[in-house]
Formats: structure tokens, sequence, C-alpha cells
């Protein structure tokens, strides 16, 4: 099928089976369009919660389909790709956890999002680059054990000196891969342009920037600022969006391969196949569930 009825079919089957299209802001641009909402994963996870939708198609990748299941076990959560999967979530074993509870008995896991289900089950709390420093500030414990990215963890840790970290050694690896080299060519070739950054950015790049945030929170900061030129150091989709809300101003990346090759993974004939297909559904042990539940539901209400 040609792209315009691609979007007629999925159209159709979304009215008919009751479903909601709710894709992250690294997807293609064309998929963004078609979502009934786009956001960052606190945002998506606080959607994927309290739609009444009976079926979530959730473009993205699998550790946010999950989420979507566990704060909604009784709805149908369909990954359009199932090959859509994270290189850090995949970093990180329950056995890694476990060894890290034993050797800091009196630490608070913090568990990112990006993650499986089982490694948010033996987690105390989750959070993500929105409100981590938030869900910290929330803790009493003087220890926390940050899971699985050591950079967002290190970024954190700069807000509570009187707390003691324990990293686990996980990063996503489109965001290590930006260098203060990169930092710096992007100075020369737009001295005035503010260069925006995520928080999964390694802490030298961190240090050279001049805001580190969430998606959401770039896009704010964007928004807001007075600015016409903006240097972006996230994954290319959010450029898209940046441009939709922000028409009168120019987004450059701070990359030149700044994409999540599993972000990218869905198309509109996923899409499509896994409406009409009801493919491919995630399930996931009740048990798995309920205590991921609990780690997730803390998040949410911070």
């Amino acid at each position: 099928m040609e792209k315009n009825e691609y979007i007629a079919e999925i159209l159709r089957l979304k009215k008919e089976k009751n479903a909601v299209i709710i894709a992250h802001l690294y997807q293609w641009p064309e998929i963004q369009d078609i979502a009934d909402f786009v956001g960052d994963s606190l945002d998506l996870s606080r959607k994927a919660r309290d739609t009444d939708a009976e079926v979530i198609v959730f473009c993205g990748v699998w550790f946010m389909a999950e989420t979507a299941k566990i704060l909604s076990p009784n709805k149908t959560v369909l990954l359009p790709e199932k090959g859509a999967g994270c290189p850090m979530a995949d970093m990180i074993t329950l056995e890694d956890v476990q060894h890290l509870r034993k050797t800091h008995p009196k630490a608070a896991v913090v568990c990112y999002v990006n993650s499986s289900a089982e490694i948010k089950a033996v987690s105390d709390i989750c959070c993500t680059s929105s409100n981590a420093v938030r869900v910290v500030e929330s803790l009493a414990a003087e220890e926390i054990i940050f899971i699985p990215d050591r950079n967002l963890g290190q970024y954190v840790a700069r807000f509570f000196p009187n707390k003691k970290f324990i990293f686990f050694d996980g990063y996503c690896p489109t965001h290590n891969k930006i260098s203060l080299a990169d930092i710096e060519r992007a100075r020369i070739a737009r001295p005035l342009a503010p260069i925006l950054v995520h928080p999964e950015c390694t802490p030298e790049v961190i240090d050279h920037a001049d805001f580190t945030g969430s998606t959401a929170q770039i896009i704010e900061y964007a928004q807001n600022s007075l600015q016409e030129e903006f240097i972006i150091g996230t994954e290319s989709g959010i450029l898209h969006r940046l441009e939709q809300l922000c028409p009168n101003k120019k987004f450059y990346t701070l990359h030149a391969a700044m994409l999540c090759p599993n972000m990218k993974k869905t198309r509109l004939q996923s899409v499509y196949d896994a409406l009409a297909k009801m493919q491919y559904q995630i399930e996931l042990p009740e048990q798995i569930i309920e205590q991921a539940a609990i780690s997730l539901e803390k998040m949410l209400a911070v």
C-alpha cells in the first residue's frame, strides 16, 4: 500500500478495535503524526495508565510496551516491531541486582524505566529522566543503587552530595557516542546556539552543554527560550516535534548519527500489521506485573 492508504487503514482499524496509538518522541515523523499521544516515557506512562482504549499500540521499544502492560494489565498492549529492544536494558540481569543488594543492604534501588519488567520488579522505585532527581529526593535512604544507566545516575548524583551512589555500568549506545569534540565543533559552527543535551550523555558532555534535561524538558526549554537556533544532543526523532512546536526556530543535531536503530524499526506497515493481526502482544507473568507495578506506581506518585 501507499503511505496514504496505510494511514487510512490504520485509522479505520484503530476505531474498529477501540485502540489508541502511543508514540515516543524518537519515532519516525510519520509514526508521530498518526499517534494519539506523543511524548517522553513519563508522559506516555501516564497516558497508557489513563486511557480508556481496550488496545494500546505502543510505538517505541519493548520495555516501554511492558511498562504499559504493567500499568494496564487488563488491556491488550501491542508492540508493532517485536525486535525493537533496548541495548541498555539488556545490559543488566536479575543476578546483577541481587548482587548489588547483597553488597549494599541499606541502599534503595532506583531503577530507570529503560529496563525490563523483571528488573523493575526487584527495584524499590522507578524513575525517568524527567523525574529522576525528584524520585531520589523522595527517598530517605542515604545510599542509592542506581540502575542501569551510569550516565543518568551520575547526573542525578550531582544534586545529592550527601548521598552515596552505587552505579551499574550500563549506558545508552546512542547517547554515549556524543563526545566533547562534538560540542567543540558545534560551538565553532554556531556559537550563539545553546546546546541542549539529554542526561543519558556522558558527564563531560553534560559539563560543557548549556542545558541538560529529558526530551520533554528540552522541548520546554526551546519553546520558552528567546534564542532562534538550538543544537540538540539526543535522538534525532525529537527534531520533528521541536519543528512542529517552534516553526520559527532552527534545530540541529549535535552528532550526525543520533539515530536509535531500535526506535527506528517501527514504520507505518508495522502499525498496520499490529492492528490488523493483533500482533505482537505483550504478555507478562502475573507476579512480575504485581511487583513491577509497585515500583512504577511509587514513581507516578512522585
